[in-house]
């Protein structure tokens, strides 16, 4: 029998798959707020990971927010709180939703070329931005410049510059949460999003590193319509 495509990527990143997953499967409903998710053994035997993959992704979980350890008892789904966080006007909502949208068409393409015309130099910027991004996400600063960044690159390493450009006409738009005013935005702190948009990040640049275009479409659609997802849940 075929074994799961995680348990044949043997690469240092199987955490972040596992997170990613179990991240949408909470976001679609799949585990529901107050359900318990699959025992360790279970999630090993199902994604083809150790133990020590599973707890660490289930660590990440719950420093996102999205599930808590009951000691002896299993990992639950938490309640997304949407109490004191954003409360998006329809003027809002409606750029934001067109901005991703137009995304979805632009950025899906661009992956998927990047895939198979990225340099290896393209390839070690985008780690950078990546990894820029992460250090400012770990210390609460602000990382709206390297998310864009890591965008950017991925537009040129389509050697089309019609890709950048557009991506450059969109200015601080790219980043939706740049769309928000103060009184929007509350007291919603933005780490759990930047941590769920993290890991959706490490898919694409896994899949362009693969040369995987198809993979690569894939991922940066998951990703965009995850985005959108999470700011239409601030209605």
């Amino acid at each position: 029998m075929e074994s799961d495509p995680l348990a044949r990527r043997r690469t240092p990143n199987l955490a972040h798959d596992l997170v990613n997953e179990l991240t949408q499967r909470i976001l679609r409903g799949d585990y529901a707020t107050g359900q318990k998710l699959p025992p360790e053994t279970v999630i090993v035997s199902e994604h083809g990971v150790s133990r020590t993959v599973v707890r660490e992704a289930l660590s990440k979980l719950q420093a996102a927010g999205l599930v808590e350890t009951r000691h002896g008892v299993g990992t639950f789904v938490v309640e997304r709180q949407g109490h004191g966080g954003l409360r998006l006007n329809v003027a809002t909502l409606t750029n934001v939703r067109s901005v991703l949208e137009l995304r979805m068409g632009l950025e899906t393409q661009a992956a998927a070329l990047a895939a198979g015309r990225r340099s290896d130099t393209q390839l070690t910027q985008m780690r950078e931005a990546l990894d820029e991004y992460g250090r400012l996400l770990a210390n609460n600063d602000d990382c709206v410049a390297a998310d864009r960044k890591f965008h950017l690159l991925i537009a040129q390493a389509t050697g089309n510059n019609c890709f950048p450009e557009m991506l450059l006409h969109l200015g601080t738009a790219l980043i939706p949460r740049t769309q928000l005013n103060s009184q929007e935005r509350g007291g919603e702190d933005f780490t759990q999003l930047g941590k769920m948009a993290q890991a959706e990040h490490e898919a694409i640049y896994r899949a362009i590193r693969r040369k995987d275009p198809d993979a690569a479409r894939a991922a940066m659609l998951l990703h965009l319509s995850n985005s959108l997802e999470r700011f239409d849940a601030g209605r």
